[in-house]
């Protein structure tokens, strides 16, 4: 029932977002592992204007791990926890430049014992840079499947395993970013849009809200 359930919403945000692209820009592995970092608690938008300069700066592993810390909060600032942040965006670099060549890897295990990487990002670089079977459970994921009723938790590790068991290997990157592309445009956080959202048959959340 429930992978019939999953298979189905999956084709339906296939045909509303045929497009299911990551929406942070980048060119290069490094450079998205650098923009997911910077796009915690802050958005994707936001990270898309800073990243221009701070490639420039310091386009390679090599050259970010020689940075000037403080240099690299100033063109990061607007991000939020700068100085955390521009502290891991070094301390990263110097990793993979000692442990893997200046590449960034594909292993789980490899990547989240990067500094600042954790799960998310992790399973991010897997699906979108190496094409993986991956599962990014981030705050749209959480809440849109719960409303969905495809999981009953917030705990990204337990969504992450549970989706496993519903979802294709080969759709599952894609389902989580198009239900990010859903979540911005449709199943808004506060006021999610039931009547005209194209999942509602399937939805737990809007059919409760229609029996009412």
């Amino acid at each position: 029932m429930m992978k019939n359930k999953a298979h189905n919403i999956t084709q339906l945000l296939k045909e509303e977002y045929p497009d299911s692209l990551c929406s942070l820009e980048y060119t290069d592995p490094f450079h998205l592992l650098m923009a997911v970092r910077l796009a915690a608690q802050c958005t994707d938008a936001r990270v898309n204007l800073v990243m221009p300069a701070l490639v420039q700066a310091y386009p390679t592993p090599q050259a970010m791990a020689a940075a000037d810390v403080q240099h690299v909060e100033q063109l990061v600032r607007s991000c939020g926890f700068y100085r955390t942040k521009a502290q891991d965006l070094v301390t990263m670099a110097g990793q993979l430049c000692a442990r893997h060549g200046g590449n960034v890897p594909q292993g789980m295990g490899e990547l989240v014992a990067l500094q600042g990487v954790g799960q998310k990002t992790a399973n991010l670089i897997r699906g979108d840079v190496f094409g993986l079977p991956a599962i990014v459970v981030d705050t749209h994921c959480i809440r849109i499947c719960n409303l969905l009723g495809l999981v009953n938790t917030k705990n990204p590790a337990v969504i992450e395993q549970q989706l496993q068991l519903l979802l294709d290997p080969a759709e599952s990157n894609d389902f989580c970013h198009r239900l990010v592309l859903h979540g911005r445009a449709v199943c808004i956080a506060r006021r999610p849009q039931c009547d005209a959202c194209a999942l509602a048959q399937w939805c737990d959340h809007a059919l409760q809200e229609h029996a009412h």
